[in-house]
């Protein structure tokens, strides 16, 4: 079988139960906007760590969201950071769920597969 989940949006999207990939959104909405009222530069920072959890095939990936945005003012600043295990296949593609590496139990017909096609 494939490996279907090696997109990193899907992989973005997946981090913190898809809170993060709204996160992001959110910081680069706030931080265009006070760049186009104020004309000065602002920031979006994503800084991602990985740290092998024990002995097993996965990690723990530490994703931290930090963003200046610019005001008449100064500056505001938000950083958030949290962190989601994840799989790491054979081939390195990163996953929220293992892959499954076995042959289907139904055709796309709905009729069962038998040990005999394999």
């Amino acid at each position: 079988m494939k490996e279907s989940n090696d997109n990193i949006t899907t992989l973005l999207a997946d981090l913190n139960g898809g809170v993060f990939i709204a996160q992001v959104e959110a910081a680069l909405k706030e931080t265009a906007l006070g760049v186009s009222i104020t004309g000065k530069k602002g920031k979006v920072t994503i800084t991602l760590d990985l740290q092998r959890i024990g002995e097993s095939s996965q990690v723990e990936c530490s994703h931290k969201l930090a963003f200046q945005r610019p005001t008449d003012k100064g500056k505001k600043t938000e950083e958030a950071t949290t962190s989601t295990p994840l799989y790491v296949s054979r081939a390195g593609t990163l996953t929220l769920f293992p892959i499954q590496h076995q042959e289907p139990m139904f055709r796309e017909t709905g009729e069962r597969t038998s040990d005999a096609e394999k």
